[in-house]
Parts: structure tokens; C-alpha cells; sequence
């Protein structure tokens, strides 16, 4: 959104404001035309006021202007900050003051909301450059929401990611489930191999021939003793690991699931109250123009001063949706900054348990090869296949298979 900077006097400003009513002051709006405010009553005009004191030329109801579609009298244009809305129209020129609050054509053509969330438009979206571009990071592709398995509710980006954390975890524990079995296996294969050089079969074999075959009784108890190494340094070096690594992983996965899922509820409750200041605006506008009618057209018997009165409401009231807006978008940029910041986390948490997982197995593959060279054939394929691990293109895969959306949240407008 542009932000609008403050209306300052024109060239030529104050010979004119010397031929104004007293309490009248001249400015320039950002869009190049001209408008009056009166100092004493803070009514704000585009029509040069009449040489009545306090007074412009226009009847009673254009006193008031409308920006966007909302009437802003008693707030002067110069006097709206930069932090809360723009003075950007739609299409042609601003309204004149006074004129019926136009939809909110601009919103509805520039931006839409979901869940609470405000996306830029497709029809009319500027070109979006990634966060991380090429990278296929967390943080450019999960800010929209997705239907759940059932499709009956809908589940935040960030819940999925979270999903997919506890997911790593689990299959990490499994894997060291796996391990210890084959712990197992090694220990009774070992225990077996032992007990068989002891075997007696064949003992009373004498000469040379009964040296080879004592010798080859007693390689079964070295290969024994090769394999009970084997499944110690698995338990020690692999499955230890696997089973320690990130041991509060969950405990820190709830807290991290709190925080944003608070941030959402909170972007959530300012959404409520836009919409309800909205709607009380509406209501105030409506209540000030059927005033204002009746008193034009002499069907009722209102005084001036009701008029003021209504008018100041509606003023309010716009005061109030500007705040309510402002509100709003300062906790979205919020829920935005920690989605990033959270993401990426998330992002260098899983690298660093591929690349831990990656590298016990590698210690597991070597342990293999050192107990049995004979072997080696049979794990050549797993060695092949743990240096084509690649972390970045995992993630590429299956971010491309659960993104729910690469539109990042824009500022709503009034």
C-alpha cells in the first residue's frame, strides 16, 4: 500500500488562503488537487468556502469527504498519517465530499481474505519474487490453509510442516528400532558360532589334516567374537544416537505450534473487529445521509446541529475502522515475521536430522564392511544409494507434493 506523506502548503498557498474566511486553510491532496480544511471545526471541504465565515460554498452534506469509499469529515487529509490509509482511488477522480460512500471496490478487486488472512488478489497481483528463490525453502510456500484428508476442516500450512517434523521423528525412532533387531540377530549368530567351534564332532581327526580341522573350528569362535564387536559398536555408534537425538524434540515442537497457532487466534480476533468496525461505519453513514436528505429536501425538522452530530459519529466510527485496520495489519506482519523465521528453523532442523541419520547409517555401512569384506556386495547398493542423499532435493519433493499455496499475505485496505 502507498503510503501517503503529509499534504504541505502549495506555491501560491498563502496569497490564497489570505482571501479565505477566517479559520480556512488551503492544501494540496497527493493526487494534485486542491481542498480546504477549516482550522475551528476541523470540516474539510473541496469546494472553496463561501465569504460566510465558516461556511463553504457547497450545502451542509458535502462537508464531509469520502476516501476509498469512507467518509474521513472532521479528520483533515494532511492530518492522516502515513501508518494509516492511503489516499489511492479506484478509478478516476476523489470524490467529491459529500457524494455516497462508494463500495469497497479497491479491496475486493486488490486483495481477498481467507481464514482470517488477507492475499493479494490473482486478477491484479503484482509479480512476486520468492523469499528464497530455487531453493524450494518452507517459508515461500506453506501461508495458505488446505483442506484436511476428510476435507471437512481446513489445516494451516504451518500444521502441515509441523506434521512433517513429528513424522522425521517417528521414522527416526524406527530406524533405530530397526538397528536394534539387527543387533539381535548379530548377538544370537555370534552366540551360535561360538557354541559351534566348541562342538566335539570329529575332535579324535589326527596328523596334519586334524591341525586344519581344529584350526577351522577355532576360526568360527574368532568370526564370533568379529560379530559381537559388530552388534556393541551398533548399539554404541547407531542406535544410541538414533534413539538420544533431539530427545525434547516434541516438547519443543508443542511450544513452537503454540506460539503461531496464538498469533493466528490473534490475527483472527482483529479480523472480527474490522469486520464489526465495518459494519458500524456503514450504519453511521447510512444514519448521516438520511439526516441530511431530510434536512435538504425540508421533510424533517432537524437542526444543524444533529447534523454536526451525526457527522461527528461517522467520523468516529472511520477513526475506529483505520485503528482496527492498523491492528489488524500489525499482527499479520507479526504471524508473517514468525512464520519466516519459524519455517526456516523447521527447514534447518530436518536438514540437520537427514544429514545425522545420513551419517549413522554411513557408520553402520562402514562397521559392515570391516566385520565381514567378504560381504561387502551386499551393502554396495545402500552405499550407492546414502551418497545420493540430498536434503535439498527431499525437501523439493515433497514440498511440491504438500504446498499449499506460494501467495504471501499483503496489508488489508479500508
Amino acid at each position: 500500500m502507498e503510503k501517503p506523506g503529509k499534504a504541505t502548503p502549495q506555491p501560491g498557498e498563502d496569497t490564497l488562503n489570505g482571501h479565505l474566511p477566517p479559520g480556512w486553510q488551503s492544501y494540496m491532496s497527493p493526487q494534485g488537487r486542491r481542498y480546504y480544511v477549516n482550522t475551528f471545526t476541523n470540516e474539510t471541504t473541496w469546494e472553496r468556502p463561501s465569504s460566510v465565515p465558516g461556511t463553504p460554498k457547497s450545502p451542509v452534506s458535502q462537508k464531509s469527504s469520502a476516501v476509498n469509499g469512507y467518509y474521513i469529515s472532521g479528520t483533515p487529509v494532511h492530518q492522516l498519517d502515513s501508518g494509516h490509509m492511503s489516499l489511492r482511488k479506484a478509478s478516476g477522480d476523489p470524490q467529491s465530499p459529500g457524494s455516497p460512500a462508494a463500495p469497497r471496490r479497491q479491496s475486493k478487486e486488490s486483495s481477498l481474505t481467507i481464514n482470517c488472512v488477507t492475499f493479494p488478489h490473482p486478477d491484479v497481483m503484482p509479480e512476486q519474487q520468492l523469499l528464497k528463490p530455487s531453493e524450494w525453502s518452507y517459508c515461500d510456500y506453506f501461508w495458505a490453509d488446505k483442506k484436511d484428508s476428510q476435507g471437512n476442516n481446513t489445516v494451516s500450512g504451518f500444521e502441515i510442516l509441523l506434521q512433517k517434523q513429528l513424522k522425521g521423528k517417528q521414522m527416526q525412532k524406527e530406524m533405530a528400532e530397526f538397528v536394534r533387531e539387527r543387533i539381535k540377530i548379530e548377538e544370537e549368530y555370534a552366540k551360535n558360532l561360538s557354541k559351534l567351534s566348541q562342538n566335539s564332532l570329529a575332535a579324535q581327526e589326527e596328523g596334519t589334516l586334524g591341525e586344519a580341522w581344529a584350526q577351522l573350528k577355532k576360526s568360527l569362535a574368532d568370526e564370533a567374537e568379529v560379530h559381537l564387536k559388530f552388534s556393541s559398536k551398533l548399539q554404541s555408534e547407531v542406535e544410541k544416537p538414533l534413539l538420544n537425538f533431539r530427545e525434547n524434540f516434541k516438547k519443543d515442537m508443542k511450544k513452537c505450534d503454540h506460539h503461531i497457532a496464538d498469533l493466528r487466534k490473534h490475527l483472527s480476533s482483529r479480523y472480527t473487529a474490522v469486520e464489526k468496525a465495518r459494519k458500524a461505519l456503514t450504519e453511521r453513514q447510512k444514519d448521516l445521509e438520511m439526516k441530511t436528505q431530510q434536512l435538504e429536501v425540508k421533510l424533517s425538522n432537524k437542526t444543524e446541529e444533529e447534523i454536526k452530530k451525526a457527522r461527528r459519529k461517522s467520523t468516529q466510527a472511520g477513526d475506529d475502522l483505520m485503528r482496527c485496520v492498523d491492528l489488524y495489519n500489525q499482527a499479520q506482519s507479526k504471524w508473517f515475521e514468525e512464520m519466516v523465521t519459524t519455517t526456516l528453523e523447521l527447514e534447518r532442523l530436518e536438514v540437520e536430522r537427514v544429514e545425522m541419520i545420513r551419517q549413522h547409517l554411513c557408520q553402520y555401512t562402514q562397521l559392515r564392511h570391516e566385520t565381514d569384506m567378504f560381504n561387502q556386495s551386499t551393502v554396495e547398493l545402500v552405499d550407492q544409494l546414502l551418497r545420493k542423499v540430498d536434503p535439498a532435493k527431499d525437501r523439493e519433493l515433497w514440498v511440491k507434493e504438500h504446498k499449499t499455496g506460494d501467495i504471501r499475505p499483503v496489508d488489508m485496505e479500508i
